[in-house]
Parts: C-alpha cells; sequence; structure tokens
C-alpha cells in the first residue's frame, strides 16, 4: 500500500488527499473508523449531528487505534457545526435556546469530549444560514473557536452558489479553507466553485462521489482506463479527482474496497487521460 498524499490548505494545514467519511454508519462507526485507520486512512471526517453521525463513535476508533500504537498527530481530524435546522430535534448537541455563537461553542465542546481529542484540524459549517447576516454571525463564532486554540482551520459544507462562496471569503476575517461538496451533475460538478477554490488555495473535497455517478462509472471512456491501467472505474473516478486538485471523500464499510481506494496513488494517468476525462463533468 503507498503512502497516502497530502495537500495543504491556504491556512497551511495538511490534510491526506483521500479522507474517510463516516456519516450513515451510526453503531458500526467506531469499527469502521478504527478499521480505516488500520487500513492506511489518515483524514476522518464526521459531525457533531446525530441526525445522520455517530460523532462520538469516531472518537472511540480513533482512541482504538491509538492505543494500539496509533498517534493522533497522524491524522486529520474534521467535524462539523450542523445548524438548528439539520439537527433531529430530539438529539441535540446544543442548546436551541441559547444565541447561535454560544450553540457553535457548546457544539465544538461536544465534538473535543466525542472525539477524545484537544484539538480540531478542520471545523466546517455543514451549510449556509438562511441569510447572509446569520451566515456570517456563526462564521464569527467559528473564527473564535480557532482564536481559542482548539481549531486549526474552518470550512463550509453543501455550498452550491458560487456568490455565497465568494460573499463568504471576502467578508470573513478566517477564510474557508475548505469547501466540502456532493460531486454530482445537477450542479455541474461546482466548476466555477471549484475554479474559485483553486485560486484562493481552498482544498475542495468531493462527497457522494460514487453513488451520484454511477452514469459515469460505466461510461466507455472510463472502462477503457480501467481495462489499461487494470484498476476498478472507481479507482479511476478517484484517482483522476485526486490528480485533478480535489479530495474525495470514502465511506465504505468493506475491507477490500478501502484497500483498493488507497490502492489509487499506486498509479498515475497521463495528462491525456485526466483531460479526456475532465471532458465529462
Amino acid at each position: 500500500m503507498s503512502q497516502i498524499p497530502t495537500v495543504l490548505s491556504a491556512c497551511g494545514v495538511s490534510m491526506p488527499a483521500l479522507v474517510y467519511g463516516t456519516a450513515w454508519k451510526q453503531e458500526r462507526t467506531a469499527a469502521m473508523v478504527e478499521q480505516a485507520l488500520r487500513a492506511g486512512f489518515r483524514g476522518i471526517d464526521t459531525a457533531c449531528q446525530p441526525k445522520h453521525y455517530h460523532e462520538a463513535g469516531a472518537g472511540s476508533g480513533l482512541a482504538a487505534w491509538i492505543a494500539q500504537g496509533g498517534s493522533r498527530d497522524q491524522v486529520y481530524l474534521q467535524t462539523k457545526f450542523t445548524p438548528l435546522d439539520g439537527q433531529d430535534p430530539k438529539r441535540l448537541p446544543y442548546d436551541p435556546k441559547v444565541r447561535l455563537s454560544d450553540q457553535v461553542r457548546q457544539s465544538v465542546q461536544t465534538s473535543l469530549a466525542n472525539l477524545q481529542t484537544a484539538r480540531l484540524d478542520g471545523l466546517v459549517l455543514h451549510s449556509p444560514l438562511p441569510t447572509r447576516d446569520l451566515l456570517m454571525e456563526v462564521w464569527s463564532a467559528l473564527e473564535s473557536r480557532v482564536a481559542d486554540g482548539n481549531t486549526l482551520q474552518l470550512g463550509i459544507s453543501n455550498c452550491y452558489a458560487p456568490s455565497e462562496l465568494e460573499f463568504l471569503y471576502h467578508h470573513a476575517r478566517i477564510k474557508p479553507a475548505v469547501v466540502q461538496n456532493r460531486f454530482y451533475a445537477a450542479t455541474g460538478y461546482d466548476r466555477e466553485i471549484r475554479a474559485f477554490c483553486r485560486e484562493h488555495g481552498i482544498v475542495y473535497q468531493s462527497f457522494w462521489t460514487l453513488t451520484a455517478n454511477q452514469w459515469l462509472l460505466h461510461h466507455p471512456d472510463l472502462a477503457q482506463l480501467a481495462e489499461t491501467h487494470r484498476r476498478s472505474p472507481a479507482q479511476i473516478l478517484f484517482r483522476f479527482l485526486t490528480q485533478s486538485g480535489v479530495v474525495p471523500l470514502t465511506g465504505t464499510t468493506s475491507p477490500d474496497h478501502m484497500k483498493e481506494d488507497l490502492e489509487i496513488f499506486e498509479f498515475q494517468l497521463s495528462t491525456d487521460e485526466v483531460a479526456r476525462l475532465d471532458r465529462l463533468l
């Protein structure tokens, strides 16, 4: 297995070029995170959102791996603050009656406890707020967590309007270092947003990368490259994205697929092959 290369954000934070995602795993989260780390993953993405994530399970999996000789410093650990409309009202990780800044502070405290860590390498706003005033109010609270010293960099997820990302970037004191979006045809594969990210040193992370692109995995061009390189179509797509500056998330629960995902760094697509696939997106 090849070592996962890293990418560097504009904030100077290093992260692996492939990240393990923990959404929808619930009671299996701890075992899956431990398995992923043992397989060779060094980036874990989670969220303080019991509706879709078991953040404490991610912390338990990380702790189990550390107990076997791993090191916290080897892992890029990223979680999210989820606004109230994205939470399960019966399982809230913060007090919904307090002001937004306090909700952020309580959410981060919960995350640090769940993940059994003193710092977050990345803290991502799970989705934009309904108004720009509210967006900047929450972002200011996230910036305070960086000032506190327990968060290294900030990001935003589910941000599909280029104008919204540009507004945030130009008005934030601490600029977003990560954009994490669903990668699919309905948004034109975020071409404009990805271009903005490249221009400003923002790391673009893709999720739902395989699930939303079954048509692409069966495209003749991709299938031919898979045959040429003796790899699976999923490996070709992931390798194409990493060579295009995208950091994909993979949430597989299969040990075989974990191994295959990590093996994408054992081969290289040519410039012409990358251009050929780029024309499909």
